[in-house]
């Protein structure tokens, strides 16, 4: 059974920054899974922000967040991150990782429910 823990989240004021962690604390995801990231404002839906594969750590983002937002892993590790550059109140959000089989993101939008294994979510929050 796939497990995922995030870390990472925080309080922190426009224009910041903060790195996420995504651990695979299963061991069982391997080259061919990717990862994404997506997160949720208070009343509003789940929204695909990043993923990236482990095969070669390809990447997708949404418009949203290019430019500002990178993702990398480092598979000795078993860990994924997103560093998150430039951010602005509209960032904040519960944050989460989440993993499906497949060796590459799609290339456009990521979707939620084409994700099978979710961690824990963890809080980011900017302040003006």
């Amino acid at each position: 059974q796939v497990q995922l823990v995030e870390s990472g989240g925080g309080l922190v004021q426009n224009g910041g920054s903060l790195r996420l962690s995504c651990a695979d604390s299963s061991g069982t995801v391997s080259d061919n899974y990717h990862i994404g990231w997506f997160r949720q404002a208070p009343g509003k839906e789940r929204e695909g922000v990043s993923c990236i594969a482990v095969s070669d750590g390809s990447t997708y983002y949404a418009d949203s967040v290019k430019g500002r937002f990178t993702a990398s892993r480092d598979t000795a590790k078993k860990t994924v991150y997103l560093q998150m550059n430039g951010l602005n109140p509209g960032d904040t959000a519960v944050y989460y990782c989440a993993t499906v089989l497949g060796y590459y993101c799609p290339a456009s939008a990521i979707a939620p429910d084409e994700y099978d294994y979710w961690g824990q979510g963890t809080q980011v929050t900017v302040s003006s």
